[in-house]
């Protein structure tokens, strides 16, 4: 697998979230995060207030509270960015490539100077397709080797640093799309369509995987909820007590009055966890892009907090960590 590393505030990543914060000032979107659907909702509410009577104080107000929430749509985007980075490097693997698509039907044993082929598009290819891989060429789909033999590169997929061979019959018969053959040749019969490749599969794991909250997150997101509720309603009966207050104490004549609308708005804003809020969700694709750096695809947000307990890691591909042909350093005699 291709891995691409990016910084935390790479061009590439920081111009395209600038343009999804804005987009995400939907409230079909907002309201997914509904403490932060409350501070959208006082943003507009003040911007009101800031139209039928613009005042510094207000108008300052009014910046700061859109600021907010642009903040943490611009921090939710940002994570999504690595993960769409990754998957655009997924994409990197699925080049454009020419098959050589046998016509006819093929037995088994023929001459490879007797095959008759034609060039297609890999994307054309389809399931049952029988097609010739020689040396240098990529193989252009998922497939079972039906004849020859080949040293094939798989180091792009499954990041084995050692050519292996695939034969027909046997249990080394498969390939995967996008690898290399470096010698010889081989016939591969495609054994899927379009858009269900080894690579395909792993795109759509990358990108649906951020869709999947922990029950941690879930259970965070009830109380912040309920958070939001008790302060919701601790603010709204200040403004009557503020109202009974004034009347009650000022002086005949006196200046007093009640707490603006726009104070209110700023004082629910402080008090609800609006940065845990706006952070939660671009923490959780963070973590899934963290491990997507490591060539670890986590299909779930568990996965990651599991992933947070593991102490020992066990591979069962040696070939990663060795040369393949593995040869003798040293010899030691059989002591006396």
């Amino acid at each position: 697998m291709t891995r691409q590393t990016l910084t935390l505030f790479d061009p590439a990543l920081i111009r395209p979230a600038l343009i999804d914060a804005l987009r995400k000032l939907d409230p079909r979107v907002q309201w997914r995060n509904p403490v932060m659907f409350v501070v959208y909702v006082g943003s507009a509410f003040t911007t009101a207030l800031a139209a039928a009577r613009p005042d510094t104080f207000t108008i300052g107000v009014t910046v700061w509270l859109w600021f907010t929430v642009l903040f943490a749509n611009f921090a939710e985007a940002l994570a999504e960015g690595r993960s769409k980075a990754q998957a655009a490097s997924l994409r990197g693997l699925k080049k454009q490539t020419w098959a050589k698509r046998l016509e006819g039907d093929y037995h088994h044993g023929a001459l490879r100077t007797a095959m008759k082929w034609h060039p297609l598009e890999a994307d054309s290819l389809r399931k049952g397709d029988v097609v010739l891989a020689e040396a240098g060429d990529t193989i252009p789909a998922d497939g079972e080797v039906i004849d020859g033999v080949a040293s094939v590169d798989e180091s792009a997929i499954t990041g084995e640093s050692a050519p292996v061979i695939r034969e027909s019959g046997g249990d080394f018969s498969a390939v995967t799309g996008g690898t290399r053959v470096l010698s010889d040749w081989i016939v591969v019969r495609v054994t899927v369509n379009p858009g269900e490749t080894f690579v395909d599969r792993m795109i759509a794991m990358v990108e649906n995987a951020k869709r999947q909250k922990t029950p941690n997150e879930i259970a965070l997101t009830i109380l912040l909820v309920a958070l939001t509720i008790v302060f919701l309603g601790v603010v709204v009966t200040l403004l009557p007590f503020s109202a009974f207050g004034v009347q009650a104490v000022a002086a005949p004549g006196g200046t007093g009055q009640p707490v603006s609308l726009v104070i209110l708005v700023a004082l629910l804003v402080c008090l609800i966890p609006t940065t845990i809020a706006g952070l939660l969700s671009a923490i959780g694709v963070a973590g899934m892009s963290r491990m997507m750096q490591a060539n670890v695809i986590a299909t779930s947000g568990r996965a990651v907090e599991a992933a947070g307990d593991v102490d020992v890691l066990l591979l069962d591909k040696t070939g990663t960590i060795t040369l393949g042909n593995r040869q003798a350093s040293a010899c030691f005699p059989p002591q006396a």
